[in-house]
């Protein structure tokens, strides 16, 4: 059982981070925009308001994959904007993949939407890195929900990351800490019509595309500029 569940692990990763089509792309970018207006919808439930105005780069990874039978593992692709000075008030999305694993009594498998806001600059930069470790390179820490969480934000100030997790339903911070991040480059490459990397992407050096304007609605109506990002 344990080699089957791992055998069909290993298909499903070698699938999933192949080279996607322009077309999957865009779809990714939407259901993004799709995630991240849902789960801050209720106020009382989604990301404290006041985190997502410090947040200098918002992460999100829709459908992430999660399979376990005592060793579990992730794995998934996602997008992330950083805050910049042009009309849309954020970078073009950069394409990354997000994979790591966890060791307990796991059964089962699913999809997780995995959120993630990059609190200042130093974690800004680790996300243009070749590949960073969460909870090891990157600081990082389970964000608070709702306003609940509010009064705890000055001690969340001192995490560069800040994650959470959506899953049948049932939003809540989560660590992400042991799962590595590296930009897809291909992916990039395609979306922008050839080669860049991911930092030209995060800093605003390339032009955002128009096929983001969705999410970038959903980003300025949840996490308007109102506070400078902590650095």
């Amino acid at each position: 059982m344990k080699i089957q569940l791992g055998v069909i692990c290993i298909a499903l990763a070698g699938t999933m981070f192949a080279k996607d089509t322009k077309e999957q792309m865009i779809h990714r970018i939407n259901e993004a925009s799709k995630v991240f207006q849902e789960v801050n919808s209720a106020e009382d439930k989604g990301i404290p308001r006041e985190l997502l105005e410090r947040a200098q780069c918002v992460g999100i990874i829709p459908g992430m994959k999660r399979a376990g039978f005592i060793v579990g593992g992730n794995y998934g692709k996602g997008v992330v904007v950083c805050r910049s000075n042009n009309a849309n008030g954020w970078t073009g999305p950069a394409m990354i993949r997000v994979e790591g694993g966890s060791f307990g009594l796991q059964i089962g498998a699913g999809e997780t939407d995995v959120v993630f806001i990059v609190m200042n600059q130093r974690g800004m930069e680790k996300l243009t890195q070749d590949k960073f470790t969460v909870g090891g390179d990157a600081s990082a820490m389970a964000g608070p929900v709702g306003r609940s969480g509010s009064a705890n934000t000055d001690a969340m100030m001192h995490a560069e990351i800040l994650s959470y997790s959506r899953a049948r339903g049932v939003f809540a911070g989560i660590t992400l800490n042991g799962s590595t991040m590296r930009p897809e480059k291909d992916d990039n490459a395609e979306l922008y019509g050839g080669p860049t990397t991911e930092l030209d992407i995060l800093t605003g050096k390339v032009r955002p595309p128009a096929v983001a304007q969705p999410l970038y609605s959903a980003l300025n109506r949840y996490a308007p500029m109102k506070k400078t990002a902590q650095r």
